[in-house]
Formats: structure tokens, C-alpha cells, sequence
């Protein structure tokens, strides 16, 4: 009788467990503890009794401080806080995941046939234009006029899950559409953070940094797979990025198209291997105890064959398959929880029909780049890329559909955000500070949105299809 609550107990965590793995394998779980955490940014941000707490806990100093002896103090890394540490550590990794993702589908998925990928790729382009020119149009000799990246980012992990719920209403050709276009999009967006939205650049340590890159290359090439490789050089390349002015979670990209894909065993080894092992642990058994199972040379060949079995899976792969876990239900809801949280000191931050002569109206582009801006960009480049025949349409989709899907390239949340808090640092710290906050209000709002729109449009157009 004493063993039934335990028994119970273990029940209910083995329970929990399942749903759990259940729940994280569902296409919209990702998106939906996304909006979940900035649901609770925002509420942590505006309530009266949490609202210091928030802020303070965000700015609290991580940074390790070393007093030398003439009393000079060296932080590192320097000036990092919570908040940064999230920003320019975490998202490292999220970048580094999101490298991996794009080098595998250049390599091997939709973006390695240019006959699949130039319709998207060129559809994503449009999608990065024009809202980049609706946004400088509204700011253009503004304070704000230097956000224009902010609404040409599309977040995979919303528009999929919203794309997965509705289920068989987009045809399967627009869904991987949409998913070339995202991964492409992510790709375009890793190039403006690296151009425009960089700092004042150490020459000096980029040039460090491209050494450490250019060794990693040549030990790529002369086959070297060992994960001590790769891992040192890119936490050096990432110290060296942080203080060159580079913005340090480029690191983390560059990295990702470095490493091996190749497993470091082939097939032919592993075969031979494995039955040398086999061999050897059946010997064992017949020399030493048959009841002492493993015994110590038999438990010295299964470490063997184990690591054997781990490195003939590429360490793209394997790293890969390790950190997805991790970035999307770790890391991301913590960017949610630290970026997300805007206090509304004043209520005109939710009028994204405000302008002003001096600050221009943020809200304004982002909100129509999103809304707007993404959809015309990304059907009409698709629309021309198909009239000059160098793309062809989707399989079983039609231009309205495929209008209401683009609607859903306006969900930018994740990445927008990022370059919202990029974005502004030529102007004061009270006038980026507020440029900011406006500017990821107008990213929920315009994202909320788009995706009110595009699922919406989406059911309209299949329900006349039935019809």
C-alpha cells in the first residue's frame, strides 16, 4: 500500500511527459507559446506592481568584472545585462538553428533545385521591397527613416502553424510555397541585420575573426569532424564579432555554413565495425561470466560501437536535432518575454495613424509594410516572375489564393522585433528608446493582422472553390 502514491506519482509524470512530447510535435505549439509569452510581457511591462520589477530584472548586469592592480576595471563581456545577454548570446544560437535550416534546404531541400526555388526566392525579394518602400516613404527625412528593415521579416514558426491549422484548405504546393519564401525571407533579413544594423566596425578584429574562419575552412576541407573543431572557433568568432561592431549573432550564420555535413564515419565503416564488435562481445561472453552482463570488455566495445553509431550522423544533423528543442521553446519565448514587454506610458503608442514632422510614424509604415506591403510585394513579384516565364505557379493554386497566403508573409513577430532593437541607435536614448516601443507595437498589431487577414482570405477563397 505504501508504494501506490509513488506508483501513482511516476505515472503521472511518465503522463505528463507524453502529453508533453505530444504537444511540442504539434505545427502551432511553437507559435502558440510565442503568443502566449507576449501576452505575458505585456501584462508584466503595464501592471503597476510588476512593471519596475520587469524592467529591472531585464537590466540587471551579467557582465564578469577583473580589477587589475593600478585599479582599472575590465568588464566582460562588456555592458552585458539580461536583457543583451538574450539579445546577443541566446539569439546566437537561433541564428546559428536557423543557418543550419538554410544551409540544409540549399543543399538539399526546396532551395537546391533552382527550378523549385526561384519562384519563392524571387517572391521573397518582392516581400522585402515593397515594404522597405512603403516604410521609407512614410519616414523618409525622419527620426524613424532608419527602421525600414523592421517590416520586411516573415516568422516561420506563426505563418506555418497558422498554415497547418487550416489544414487541407491551401494546396500542399503553397504551403511548401510559403516555407521556401520564409526560409529565403530569413536568409534576406540575415543580410540587412549584418549590412545596415551593425555598429562602428573594428577592421582590426574582423580581420581576426576572418582568420579564425579561414583556418575552420581549411580544416573543413581537409576533412577534419570532430565537434572541438568547430566549437572553439565559433565561440572566438563570436568574442571577436561582438566587439568588432558586427552584430555578434552573425557569428552564429556564418558558423552554421562551416561546419561538416558529412557524418566523420561512412557506411562502409560502420558495417566493418560493427561487426568486429559484435564478434568481440560475443567471445567475451563466452570467456567471462555469462551472468555478468556487460561485463568490462564487453562494456568497453558497446562505448566503442555507441560512438561509432553518433558520428555516423553529420554534425549539422546531430547539432541541429539537439538545439531545436531548445530554441523553440526556450530561447524564444525568453526573446518574447524580454522584447515584447513595451510599457504604454502613452496611450497614442496604439494610434499607428499618428505622425509627427520630427519622428515620422513608425507605426504607420511597419503596420501597413506588414499588413500591406508584404502580400502586394510577394504576389506581384511571383505574378511578374511567372509572366517572364522564369518561374512557374504552384501546382493546384490560383492567384487569389496564393494573394491570401502571402497575407500570411506579413506575421514578421520574431525577426521584426530583432531589428526593431536594432534599430534607431543614430538617434538620443529617449528618442530611440521611444521609436522603439512604437515600433514593436506596430510589429504585434500589423502581425496579429496579417494573420487575422490571411486566414480569413484564405477560408473565403477555398469556400468559393467548394461552391
Amino acid at each position: 500500500m505504501r508504494l501506490f502514491p509513488i506508483y501513482t506519482w511516476n505515472k503521472g509524470i511518465r503522463n505528463f511527459e507524453h502529453r508533453r512530447n505530444k504537444f511540442t510535435k504539434l505545427p502551432w505549439a511553437q507559435g502558440a507559446i510565442l503568443l502566449g509569452c507576449v501576452l505575458i510581457a505585456m501584462l508584466l511591462a503595464n501592471l503597476p506592481f510588476t512593471r519596475d520589477a520587469y524592467h529591472s530584472i531585464l537590466g540587471t548586469g551579467l557582465s564578469l568584472n577583473i580589477t587589475s592592480p593600478d585599479g582599472s576595471v575590465l568588464s566582460f563581456p562588456k555592458g552585458m545585462t539580461v536583457n543583451s545577454f538574450i539579445n546577443d548570446v541566446l539569439m546566437v544560437i537561433f541564428f546559428f538553428v536557423v543557418g543550419l535550416e538554410i544551409r540544409r534546404e540549399v543543399d538539399h531541400g526546396e532551395l537546391s533545385e533552382p527550378k523549385k526555388a526561384i519562384l519563392p526566392v524571387i517572391a521573397a525579394f518582392g516581400g522585402v521591397c515593397v515594404p522597405a518602400l512603403i516604410y521609407s516613404f512614410i519616414n523618409h527625412g525622419t527620426a524613424g527613416a532608419s527602421g525600414w528593415g523592421i517590416p520586411t521579416a516573415t516568422d516561420i514558426a506563426f505563418s506555418i502553424g497558422i498554415l497547418s491549422m487550416l489544414g487541407k484548405k491551401v494546396p500542399v504546393s503553397l504551403k511548401v510555397f510559403l516555407t521556401t519564401l520564409a526560409v529565403a525571407d530569413d536568409l534576406i533579413a540575415i543580410l540587412v541585420v549584418a549590412i545596415f544594423y551593425g555598429g562602428k566596425i573594428n577592421f582590426l578584429l574582423l580581420g581576426l575573426a576572418v582568420l579564425v574562419i579561414a583556418f575552420v575552412v581549411i580544416l573543413n576541407k581537409l576533412g577534419e569532424k570532430r565537434d572541438i573543431f568547430y566549437l572553439v572557433p565559433a565561440f572566438a568568432v563570436w568574442i571577436l564579432f561582438y566587439y568588432a561592431g558586427i552584430h555578434s549573432t552573425m557569428s552564429g550564420v556564418v558558423m552554421a555554413f562551416l561546419i561538416p555535413m558529412a557524418p566523420r564515419y561512412n557506411r562502409a565503416y560502420y558495417y566493418r565495425r560493427r561487426t568486429q564488435y559484435r564478434r568481440r562481445i560475443a567471445e567475451y561472453d563466452a570467456i567471462e561470466d555469462p551472468h555478468d552482463w556487460p561485463n568490462g570488455p564487453q562494456r568497453h566495445c558497446l562505448r566503442r560501437l555507441s560512438h561509432i553509431t553518433h558520428n555516423c550522423i553529420g554534425m549539422t544533423e546531430r547539432v541541429e536535432h539537439t538545439l531545436d528543442p531548445w530554441v523553440n521553446f526556450g530561447i524564444m519565448p525568453l526573446f518574447a518575454l524580454a522584447n515584447a514587454g513595451v510599457t504604454i506610458s502613452d496611450p497614442s503608442y496604439l494610434n499607428i495613424f499618428r505622425f509627427s514632422p520630427e519622428l515620422g510614424s513608425v507605426s504607420m509604415g511597419i503596420f501597413f509594410g506588414l499588413l500591406l506591403g508584404k502580400p502586394i510585394g510577394i504576389t506581384l513579384a511571383s505574378w511578374i516572375a511567372v509572366k517572364c516565364k522564369v518561374g512557374s505557379m504552384p501546382s493546384a493554386s490560383t492567384w487569389k489564393m496564393l494573394f491570401a497566403v502571402a497575407c500570411l508573409g506579413g506575421i514578421g513577430f520574431t525577426m521584426s522585433i530583432f531589428v526593431d532593437t536594432l534599430s534607431f541607435s543614430d538617434q538620443a536614448p529617449e528618442i530611440m528608446a521611444k521609436l522603439r516601443d512604437m515600433g514593436k507595437i506596430a510589429v504585434l498589431l500589423g502581425s496579429l493582422s496579417a494573420g487575422v487577414l490571411g486566414t480569413l482570405l484564405i477560408t473565403a477563397v477555398d469556400s468559393k472553390k467548394v461552391d
